[in-house]
């Protein structure tokens, strides 16, 4: 593991007299009547009519020291690695898809999102499939609703769809209750608009999620340089006040409210004008960002994962940056964070491609996770003693390797482990790749749902059509 250790004492000490220098000046904006009046109980400075909340230093020292506490009555204990999960289409919410005949990004619609549904039922039936591309061809208030009609009508496993308004929550869990899906909702992460700002939607979404216990913590993607100082330090204190922010308007408003959080660093490209979440200067200030707040306040966040790659297009090249900020991540924090969910474009773009090539790097991770078995048969200790020096035979004959190599080999299917050899070598995983996807979707067979019960969920959405709307 490289060095978790990127800031002095004396580093962090200024850092974190600067958070609350920041915290006490600026404050934050808030755009919700009922988190501004929570957090005025709580001790906090809040103008309700220019909706932004101050925060004195004397609160959020007691705050930090409360959050030390909590800390160190649970500590952590180193844990051995575990591969991420595969990826699977769940709730990505792109905005294009990615067409790979044509090599072009498509708007989100709603038929290219059952042609997602019926890869990833066919890819991972057991895990079903989420709100994984947007529908742009509807009124957005109403998208969640209609994205969660065609999820429904054809995953086999339909998973929440993505509720960004607080007044989509009850016409989903309405939908939900009829097809026998309780909860069926999920409000993704929580963004603040950087630098320092609760807007209307996010605010309403946060004080909802707080009032059902839901774990709080913010979702940061901050972006040295425009919504941050450039500087690594810069960029630390106005990050570790957002997060603090976000905890202490959690607890305000559910003083039992479990807090975490994470954070997708960027830094701009001074060339160009664009972002990139994946670049090493990016990782370096999501990993001082996450140090800064375990030694200050005890409480750890997570930095990304393999996703939000700036790459445009599918291929080897894609995996591999994903793969390699992945394992970045686990160097400096010990978690491995997934490889990839078959995005593009820092997650605008989702390509059936991609997650493909995405699955197959995850899939050589286990062959890191043991454990090493040691049982006679896996010595095979009688044909070491058989082969001997290597003379007459080598173990590439035997039956042991025979019998054990499938499952003790990683056996990709759509790339070859034998070494880039070219241009030639890409197009022909692509292809493979291509024609794996055209298979799935072949094989997909729709669910036989009850005709009445989509009847009863359109009815639904045409009453929020009328009371959203109007």
């Amino acid at each position: 593991m490289f060095a978790r250790h990127l800031l002095s004492d004396a580093a962090v000490e200024a850092i974190g007299q600067s958070v609350l220098t920041i915290l006490e000046r600026v404050g934050v904006l808030c755009q919700n009547e009922e988190m501004l009046r929570a957090l005025d109980r709580f001790g906090a400075r809040v103008d309700m009519r220019c909706e932004q909340v101050r925060f004195p230093q004397r609160l959020v020292k007691d705050f930090v020291q409360g959050l030390q506490a909590e800390a160190g009555s649970h500590p952590v204990a180193e844990a051995a690695f575990t591969p991420p999960p595969p990826p699977t289409l769940g709730t990505q919410v792109a905005q294009f898809y990615y067409d790979d005949e044509r090599g072009e990004a498509l708007p989100g619609s709603r038929e290219l999102f059952i042609r997602l549904i019926k890869l990833g039922d066919a890819l991972h039936p057991e895990a079903g499939v989420g709100h994984c591309l947007l529908l742009r061809e509807v009124p957005p208030l109403l998208e969640p609703l209609e994205a969660g009609l065609v999820l429904a009508e054809y995953s086999w496993r339909p998973g929440p769809p993505f509720a960004w308004d607080v007044r989509q929550v009850d016409y989903l869990l309405e939908m939900g209750e009829i097809i026998g899906r309780p909860n069926w909702f999920t409000m993704g992460a929580i963004c603040f608009a950087h630098p320092l700002r609760f807007d209307r939607d996010v605010a309403n979404r946060f004080v909802r999620m707080a009032k059902l216990g839901l774990p709080i913590g913010l979702t940061g993607m901050q972006v040295a340089g425009a919504t941050t100082p450039v500087t690594v330090a810069g960029f630390v204190a106005v990050s570790a006040a957002e997060f603090l922010a976000t905890w202490i308007a959690g607890r305000a408003l559910n003083p039992n409210a479990p807090l975490g959080g994470i954070i997708w660093p960027g830094t701009v490209d001074m060339k160009s004008g664009t972002v990139s979440y994946s670049a090493p200067d990016a990782l370096l200030r999501g990993f001082a960002t996450s140090e800064f707040l375990r030694r200050w306040c005890g409480l750890s966040i997570r930095v990304g994962g393999g996703e939000y790659s700036a790459a445009k297009v599918p291929g080897l090249y894609t995996a591999l940056e994903k793969a390699y900020k992945a394992m970045t991540i686990a160097a400096f924090t010990g978690y491995h964070p997934p490889v990839g969910e078959g995005m593009l474009d820092c997650g605008r773009i989702i390509s059936p491609v991609q997650l493909l090539l995405d699955r197959e790097f995850n899939e050589a991770l286990r062959s890191l996770a043991g454990p090493v078995l040691a049982t006679a048969d896996e010595i095979g200790l009688e044909e070491i003693l058989a082969i001997g020096f290597g003379l007459q035979r080598s173990h590439l004959d035997t039956e042991h390797t025979l019998r054990h190599f499938r499952r003790s080999l990683w056996l990709p299917q759509l790339i070859e482990r034998s070494g880039w050899a070219g241009f030639a070598d890409e197009q022909a995983a692509l292809e493979r790749a291509r024609a794996r996807v055209h298979a799935l979707v072949e094989a997909y067979r729709k669910p036989n749902v009850d005709a009445d019960k989509l009847a009863r969920m359109r009815a639904v959405v045409e009453k929020a059509r009328v009371q959203l709307l109007s």
